[in-house]
């Protein structure tokens, strides 16, 4: 009897003891990575855990989607298109609405559909080939919100975003995609005025944009318009690229879009043609070193321009401006137009081999 009592006592001893190691492996803080502390550290490596909750967006969505509007384009009362749009601001009279260029162009009348599904007129104020941006109001009446505008000077990749818009048409009205930020600064060669002379800095995003799509807004976690989405790469092998104009561009340039005026752009003064056109080189009786491999060569100086009164002549290669490097002639119109009439600029370029710079003062541009 003694004896088994004794048993009893070690086994008991030894199921304590296992329970005691057991605890000790399982519960030791010391060994999960979530511990932060000099002491936590000391014993396994601190991880730092990002956790993505969504659970806010759909009050984002909310809070935006009554502003996002579709916009039809007619033609002698014949719909030509449609695109999407956003209520940016309103004043006593009319609600303001930001779209792309391409959405609006060679319209004769305008119809914005807004979420209640009650279709208005609208009126087309201004619009700008190059920023592929256009203003259209309606009868303030008629407007049920407005978004918040937003920045993208925080922007990271990878950043959440989503959109609003009505890809191919009314079946599709105000669909919601969302997706990251894909790239930052995005320079994208673009066709305006049918010629592939245009360079956009954009934004590069992976939400879906389709036809339909374009004029819409980017927006950020919070609900605020980031872009104005307005490119899509397409193409059999390419998919998720989608573009977005930067809130800021187009915003720099509200006030002459809402008054309908042109925008006003800088002049260098020059005739020119791309380095690579041998063709309109050789009509021109212009030869150039074969190891210039970029830049754009000078056909003729515009009287009365900031390049008549510098050293700019005939045959000469521009390679940089302002140490920018100056590749093809849509990235010298990419270049150019961030500065103002009146601004000076530093020209490199190549005349018989030889690098050269001179300064010249950019002109008011009658186009």
């Amino acid at each position: 009897m003694r004896e088994k009592t004794i048993n009893f006592i070690i086994a008991l001893v030894g199921i304590l003891v296992g329970a005691c190691v057991v605890y000790v492996v399982i519960a030791n803080p010391f060994d999960k990575e979530e511990t932060s502390g000099a002491l936590g550290c000391q014993y396994t490596s601190c991880t730092n855990k990002v956790v993505v909750d969504n659970t806010g967006i759909s009050e984002a969505v909310k809070k935006v989607y009554d502003a996002v509007v579709m916009i039809q384009n007619y033609k002698s009362n014949t719909l030509q298109g449609s695109g999407s749009g956003f209520v940016y601001k309103v004043d006593s009279k009319y609600g303001y609405i930001m779209t792309n260029q391409h959405v609006v162009e060679g319209s004769t009348s305008l119809k914005v559909r807004l979420s209640n599904e009650k279709t208005v007129d609208a009126t087309l104020l201004g619009g700008d080939d190059y920023l592929d941006i256009a203003i259209i109001r309606i009868p303030v009446s008629e407007v049920i919100t407005t978004v918040t505008i937003g920045k993208t000077s925080d922007l990271k990749l990878g950043g959440f975003v989503f959109t609003i818009g009505s890809p191919v048409g009314e079946e599709y009205f105000n669909t919601v995609t969302s997706g990251i930020i894909s790239g930052l600064n995005r320079q994208v060669t673009v066709s305006v005025k049918s010629s592939n002379d245009w360079v956009m800095d954009v934004l590069q995003v992976d939400a879906a944009i389709n036809p339909g799509n374009s004029g819409g807004p980017l927006l950020n976690s919070n609900g605020e318009v980031i872009g104005v989405n307005s490119l899509k790469l397409v193409d059999s092998q390419i998919e998720g690229m989608g573009f977005a104009i930067k809130i800021e561009d187009a915003m720099a340039h509200i006030d002459e879009l809402e008054s309908g005026k042109n925008i006003e752009r800088p002049l260098l003064g020059i005739n020119l043609v791309s380095v690579t056109d041998k063709n309109l080189l050789y009509r021109y009786g212009i030869s150039i070193n074969d190891d210039i491999e970029y830049g754009i060569v000078v056909i003729s100086v515009v009287e009365d321009t900031g390049a008549a009164k510098s050293d700019l002549k005939k045959g000469d290669v521009i390679t940089a401006i302002d140490g920018e490097k100056v590749t093809n002639a849509a990235y010298l119109k990419y270049i150019l137009y961030k500065y103002k009439s009146g601004d000076e600029i530093k020209v490199t370029y190549s005349r018989d081999g030889k690098e050269k710079t001179t300064k010249v003062i950019l002109t008011k541009s009658e186009d």
